[in-house]
């Protein structure tokens, strides 16, 4: 079965997606292999493996949340951490929703799974504002910049729940098998933010950095998320079979894009430096403060930039040399 522009059949027969139960027929679309399940104190668990990874995600993502959040100054913070909040929510959804701790037959699942849509289809909105951050469209971390930011993934989420929710309840013209809008918003509609972030970042870094090294980290980062995409919809029941339904597709697909997330966060973390200067870093800097009012007079005089010979601005003298000069003055002035 090819694939098919506004289906999902031939896409939800190799991959158990969060919309693939609610989408196809009325029962939904069951891919032909999938990962067992197991039973944990009397619940049961789908997909125990890509369950372990949405936890290490969460963790990892929490991770690189405090690091982007310890660098005051650096460009972008506000706006890129909030792609990455945005990323561990949707990991949490789908721990819950991947998993069957929200059954498929509860009704809570289709409007659990339509947020779920908004939310990838609103983060993925946010990386794509995030591209254009560091060509200074607006300045970092101002209102503009963050509203604007906030007002379009609003947008796209509300976008994204509308047509998820639609297709699920079969409104507005949609069903489980009129599925166009949700297959645009769910599955094109992240391909092109990637490929849109993809390019115009190499266009930031051969125009504005001397520096070519991040460049490394945007083709490991695509290499991940497109590597990630061919074994989930290409690859997926041949691995799901070949190791007797221990794990599928999803599994290694979750594990590449949280790959591919954690070379946005290298990426942007090379390209941006912190000004020091200005940094208030979880570090303590260590502060000497010395005051000649309450400092020794050996202190003083050891700090002092009128100590000894050095040259002082006043006549190329030190100032102990013009005092003593002075004194000689007076001291002749006197004498006559």
């Amino acid at each position: 079965m090819g694939l098919e522009f506004g289906k999902f059949d031939a896409i939800c027969d190799t991959a158990a997606l969060v919309v693939c139960p609610l989408v196809g027929t009325e029962q939904g679309i069951v891919p032909a292999c999938y990962s067992r399940n197991v039973d944990i104190g009397g619940t049961l668990i789908f997909q125990p493996s890509t369950f372990f990874i949405h936890i290490v995600a969460i963790l990892m993502t929490a991770i690189m949340i405090l690091h982007i959040r310890s660098k005051y100054t650096a460009v972008g913070r506000k706006e890129i951490v909030m792609f990455f909040w945005m990323y561990a929510f949707i990991q949490l959804l789908a721990l819950f929703l991947d998993s069957g701790i929200i059954p498929t037959s509860n009704a809570a699942y289709k409007w659990f799974s339509a947020i779920y849509v908004g939310m990838v289809a609103s983060t993925h909105c946010c990386l794509l504002v995030n591209a254009f951050v560091g060509f200074q469209w607006a300045e970092d971390g101002t209102p503009k910049s963050l509203w604007s930011l906030r007002l379009a993934c609003l947008v796209v989420f509300g976008v994204g729940f509308f047509l998820g929710i639609a297709t699920f309840q079969g409104i507005a013209g949609m069903s489980y098998s009129s599925t166009v809008p949700l297959w645009v918003i769910y599955i094109l509609w992240p391909l092109i933010c990637v490929a849109v972030y993809v390019i115009s970042q190499l266009v930031l870094v051969f125009r504005t950095l001397e520096d070519r090294w991040p460049i490394g980290d945007i083709i490991f980062g695509i290499s991940f998320w497109v590597i990630g995409m061919v074994i989930l919809f290409a690859f997926s029941s041949t691995i799901c079979d070949a190791v007797k339904h221990y794990i599928d597709g999803l599994f290694f697909s979750e594990l590449c894009v949280l790959l591919a997330v954690m070379m946005v966060y290298k990426y942007w973390d090379s390209i941006t430096k912190e000004d020091l200067e200005f940094s208030v870093g979880n570090k303590q800097a260590v502060w000497e403060v010395k005051d000649p009012l309450l400092a020794g007079q050996d202190d003083y005089e050891d700090g002092s930039n009128y100590h000894g010979q050095t040259p002082s601005l006043v006549g190329g003298l030190s100032g102990g040399q013009m005092y003593q000069q002075q004194v000689r003055i007076c001291s002749q002035g006197s004498a006559h």
